[in-house]
C-alpha cells in the first residue's frame, strides 16, 4: 500500500471554486483535504478577475451555468453580509453605441427574464448620460441591470478557505499532482510533496483541470488559457464610474468594461487573448494600446487620470458552452471544469451542486451538527469602516492606528493579523491581497521596505 495521509475527499485546486467546495464538503462528516500546486489560496485565475458579482442576467438560458450563477448570486450575497466580504451593489449599465447594438437590447432584456431576472430596463441615451455623465458622446441607449455588484474576490476565496479549515479541512499547499494511482477503495495522488490518499477526488484545478482529468483516463475537453489584461486607475477616477459600464456582449464574452472596484479604484478591461502558455500573466504593449484605445472611445476623461497598476489574469476557456461538472462513481471522481469568470458568482451554488452529484454517485453525506460560526473577515473595502477609521478599535489596540501603507491606509495591526491568520500569506503578493498594502499609488515605493520587514 502507498503511504500518505488518508482522506474521504481530496479537492484539487484552492481557487474560489475549489475552496468553496472544500468548505461545503467539510460541513459533512468527512475528512477533507484541499490541495493546490501553488503556495497560497486563490493564486491562479481567482486572484485576477473583474470581481463582479453577477446576477446571471446574460447567461445562456437553460444552462447549468445560468442556474448556478443565479443561485450563487443569492448565496454569496448573504454569505458576504455574514462574513464581511466587501460588496457594493452599484448596478450595471449596458451601453449601445451602434444601431445594431441598440436593436439587441430588447432581446437581452428578454434573455434576462428567461434567466429568472426581471429587473432590467431599457433606457434612452439621455438616461444613459444621466447615470454615467462621463461617457463619451454617441451612446444611443442602454439597458440597466440594477443588481449587478462589485465584490472582493480575494476576500471571498480566503473566507471559504478559512471556514473550511475551521471545519477541519486540511490545506495542502505546494502539492502539485503529477500522477494518479487508483486502487480498489482509494486513489493515491502523487504530488511533489508526497502522496495524498483519498476515497474520492474532486478536480477543481481551473487552468489545469483538463490535465488532471486525463490522469483519470478521460479526454473530453481542453483548456485554452485566455489572457485578460486590465488597467487600474487611481481613486480620484472613481466619481467617473459610479456603476459598471458593460458593452453589449458578443460570443467572445462581455468585452471591455469600465468598473468601479471595492477598493475605490476604477478598472478598465479585460482583453481576451488565447495563449498556449498556462503561466503567462505578463502584460503587453499591444494589450496596453488596445485598452487605451477602448478607454478613449468609452470614456475619454478616464485617460486623464493616473494608472495605479496594470495586470493580467488567465481564464480557463474550454471548447464547450457550459460548465462541465460530472461525477464518475466507478472512479470515485468528480470534475468541475470549464468554470469561466462567472465561477466567482456561482461558487457557493457550484459547491452545493457538487455535493449533490457526489451523493448521487455514491458518497455518503452526513451533515454535522457541530459546525463553528463562519469567520468574520478583515474589512478592506473602501466603502466600509476600515481599522484606521475606528476609534474603538484603535483604543483597544493602538497598532490599528499606526498606518504603514499610506496610499491604502493599511495599519500595522492589519498586517500583523494577516500574518497570524489561519491562512497566512506566503509572501508579499499574498499580503497585498489580504490587506491592500503596497497596492496604491506608489506600489510600495514608500512602504515596501517596512512591509517586507514585517514578513521576516
Amino acid at each position: 500500500m502507498t503511504e500518505g495521509p488518508s482522506y474521504d475527499v481530496a479537492v484539487i485546486g484552492a481557487g474560489v471554486v475549489g475552496a468553496a467546495i472544500a468548505r461545503e464538503l467539510s460541513g459533512y462528516d468527512l475528512r477533507v483535504a484541499l490541495l493546490d500546486a501553488r503556495d497560497d489560496v486563490g493564486e491562479g485565475t481567482s486572484k485576477a478577475n473583474t470581481a463582479i458579482l453577477h446576477t446571471g442576467f446574460d447567461a445562456s438560458p437553460g444552462t447549468l451555468e445560468s442556474r448556478l450563477v443565479r443561485r450563487g448570486y443569492a448565496l454569496l450575497s448573504a454569505y458576504a453580509e455574514t462574513t464581511g466580504i466587501p460588496v457594493e451593489r452599484t448596478g450595471a449599465l449596458l451601453v449601445a453605441w451602434t444601431e445594431e447594438e441598440l436593436e439587441a437590447l430588447p432581446g437581452l432584456r428578454e434573455k434576462a427574464v428567461r434567466n429568472g431576472y426581471s429587473h432590467c430596463a431599457l433606457v434612452s441615451a439621455a438616461e444613459v448620460y444621466e447615470q454615467v455623465p462621463a461617457l463619451a458622446a454617441g451612446a444611443l441607449g442602454g439597458l440597466t441591470v440594477p443588481d449587478e455588484s462589485i465584490i472582493c474576490s480575494w476576500t471571498t476565496t480566503l473566507a471559504y478557505a478559512t471556514e473550511a479549515l475551521s471545519r477541519g479541512t486540511v490545506l495542502l499547499l505546494g502539492h502539485r499532482v503529477s500522477s494518479v494511482e487508483p486502487g480498489p477503495c482509494t486513489t493515491t495522488l502523487h504530488t511533489d510533496r508526497g502522496p495524498v490518499v483519498a476515497r474520492w477526488v474532486v478536480n477543481a484545478a481551473g487552468l489545469g483541470a483538463d490535465l488532471v482529468d486525463r490522469l483519470f483516463g478521460f479526454d473530453r475537453f481542453t483548456v485554452t488559457p485566455r489572457r485578460g489584461e486590465l488597467l487600474v486607475y487611481d481613486k480620484f477616477a472613481r466619481p467617473l464610474a459610479p456603476r459598471i459600464v458593460l458593452p453589449v456582449p458578443s460570443s467572445r464574452g462581455k468585452g471591455v468594461l469600465i468598473s468601479p472596484t471595492v477598493y475605490g479604484n476604477v478598472m478598465l478591461g479585460p482583453t481576451a487573448e488565447d495563449l498556449s502558455d498556462r503561466t503567462d500573466t505578463s502584460t503587453s504593449a499591444a494589450g496596453l494600446e488596445f485598452l487605451l484605445a477602448k478607454g478613449a472611445a468609452l470614456m475619454p476623461r478616464l485617460l486623464e487620470e493616473d494608472v495605479t497598476a496594470s495586470y493580467a489574469g488567465l481564464r480557463a476557456a474550454i471548447d464547450r458552452s457550459d460548465y462541465l461538472i460530472s461525477a464518475d462513481g466507478s472512479r470515485r471522481y468528480l470534475l468541475a471544469g470549464g468554470i469561466r469568470s462567472t465561477g466567482l458568482s456561482a461558487s457557493m451554488a457550484i459547491a452545493s451542486y457538487v455535493c449533490e452529484q457526489l451523493m448521487v454517485a455514491g458518497l455518503a453525506l452526513v451533515p454535522r451538527s457541530d459546525l463553528p460560526s463562519p469567520p468574520r473577515m478583515p474589512q478592506i473595502g473602501e466603502a466600509f469602516v476600515r481599522p484606521y477609521q475606528s476609534d474603538e478599535l484603535i483604543a483597544s489596540d493602538p497598532a490599528y492606528g499606526r498606518v504603514v501603507c499610506f496610499c491604502e491606509k493599511v495599519t500595522e495591526g492589519e498586517i500583523r493579523d494577516a500574518l497570524a491568520s489561519p491562512v497566512p500569506p506566503a509572501g508579499v503578493d499574498g499580503l497585498r491581497r489580504r490587506t491592500r498594502a503596497m497596492n496604491g499609488r506608489c506600489q510600495g515605493f514608500y512602504c515596501g521596505a517596512k512591509v517586507q520587514g514585517m514578513l521576516l
